[in-house]
């Protein structure tokens, strides 16, 4: 089954600053997302609901809207990403 993939705001910003390599290897991942390829793990805790997929050493956080659109919503370094969306995503709560 293919989906459509949906990409947000943060990704596309983070992505623009990599290098040529790591770019384009975002752009392979989020096409083989598509298809539901890739290193993809369901997150547990407070980001229950959430999925991350992995690229190298770069982690696409991402969700399913419903059984055909997935909605890429944020990108960092593994060391970070988690810890980073988690405070992103508080922080939108508050507001």
């Amino acid at each position: 089954m293919t989906c459509t993939v949906i990409v947000q705001e943060p990704v596309y910003t983070f992505a623009r600053r990599l290098a040529p390599e790591p770019r384009q290897a975002v752009k392979r991942a989020l096409a083989g997302l598509r298809r539901e390829q890739g290193a993809i793990r369901e997150l547990e805790g407070t980001l229950a609901g959430h999925y991350r997929l992995r690229i190298g050493k770069y982690r696409l956080i991402f969700r399913y809207r419903d059984s055909a659109i997935i909605e890429a919503i944020f990108l960092e370094e593994r060391s970070v990403v988690y810890e980073v969306f988690e405070a992103e995503m508080l922080k939108k709560l508050k507001h």
